[in-house]
């Protein structure tokens, strides 16, 4: 998530200043085609050409506001789980005590089972965000060379790769006993297998009498409410928006900006010798709008690809262990996620 208030001239020159080159070689080689090779017949009329531009910019508008509401569902859906995840931790130390057993246990066993679930919570958030940053193929780390090489350097620059914070296991090594990082190992979504977890070791709890029937089902409810939060977060990242808006508004794009110069060069040719010229930066700026309108849009729909427009989830999950940790009553809490290059992840 971009956090300055704008973007610096260097940040939009890295996202979109490479398309600026043959932008500039495009308007030039039709100006000079039309002023010394007497190609005059390049030229074609303004008015269709902004009824073109008119269908483009309808087209890039409604793909970007598709994008904008995969990124902002995103967005909730995290702000739902760090809810939740301050109900599960408020709720185990609640509902999870002795009152209801004839035997009273320790405080060191009910502060042991206040831990492991609070911990098991931590892990599961940080798993989740782990396997949403699994690349899909429609994403962009993964087309061809030139776009995958261009974009593992953003990740380095403005992406996961600023961090260095390595993958969910690190995490999950930290919070969890190595038994069950070894058994979550066999798991195709180890996400899911720490919720189910949860499960089971409240119905142990409810056995042991540590909570009352009620309590046990309240508890179970914020699992049910977390595991839809993760279906939401799956259908998002393994859902993309239709490619036939995706890829058709990059077309559409394209030659719209392929006839912007032979519809400006005669514009500019009825101000007298020469003055086709200045078609030039004019269709470099025209050009490089609609381009950035595009480059927007397509960046912007992925919202757990591991680049700069992602939803923060390192800094959430982070928020996470804090609040959580802190329920605990412990001192030792790692220190919150801060921005780096204008960028929080």
């Amino acid at each position: 998530m971009f956090v300055r208030k704008n973007l610096t001239f260097r940040s939009i020159l890295v996202f979109s200043g490479g398309h600026l080159v043959w932008l500039v070689l495009w308007s030039v080689l039709v100006v000079a085609l039309y002023e010394y090779a007497g190609a005059e017949w390049l030229s074609i009329p303004w008015v269709p050409l902004a009824v073109i531009g008119t269908a483009v910019a309808f087209y890039v508008g409604f793909k970007n506001n598709s994008a904008y509401d995969r990124l902002w569902e995103a967005r909730k859906i995290w702000g739902a789980i760090v809810n939740d995840s301050r109900s599960w931790g408020a709720g185990v130390r609640a509902f999870v005590t002795d009152q209801f057993r004839k035997e009273p246990v320790g405080e060191e066993e009910l502060r042991a089972a206040h831990g492991r679930l609070v911990r098991r919570h931590i892990a599961w958030s940080y798993a989740l965000r782990g396997q949403l940053l699994v690349p899909t193929s429609w994403e962009h780390v993964r087309q061809n060379r030139h776009i995958a090489r261009a974009n593992r350097k953003r990740m380095r620059w403005i992406g996961v790769g600023l961090y260095d914070d390595g993958d969910s296991a690190r995490y999950l090594e930290r919070l969890l006993p190595a038994e069950e990082v070894r058994h979550l190992a066999g798991f195709a979504n180890p996400a899911t297998q720490l919720i189910d977890r949860q499960a089971q070791e409240l119905k142990e709890l409810r056995a042991a009498d540590l909570i009352d029937d009620f309590r046990h089902m309240e508890l179970q409810q914020l699992l049910r409410d977390i595991y839809t939060h993760q279906g939401r977060c799956e259908r998002i990242k393994k859902f993309p928006l239709p490619r036939q808006y995706g890829g058709a508004s990059l077309i559409f794009v394209g030659i719209f900006i392929f006839l912007l110069p032979l519809g400006m060069v005669s514009e500019f040719a009825k101000l007298g010798p020469a003055a086709t010229w200045l078609s030039v930066p004019f269709t470099v700026i025209v050009g490089w709008v609609y381009l950035m309108m595009e480059l927007i849009g397509d960046y912007s729909e992925n919202p757990f690809e591991g680049l700069g427009n992602d939803v923060p989830m390192l800094s959430l999950c982070r928020t996470i262990e804090i609040d959580l940790l802190q329920m605990l009553g412990e001192k030792d809490v790692p220190p919150p996620i801060e921005p780096k290059n204008g960028v929080l992840m």
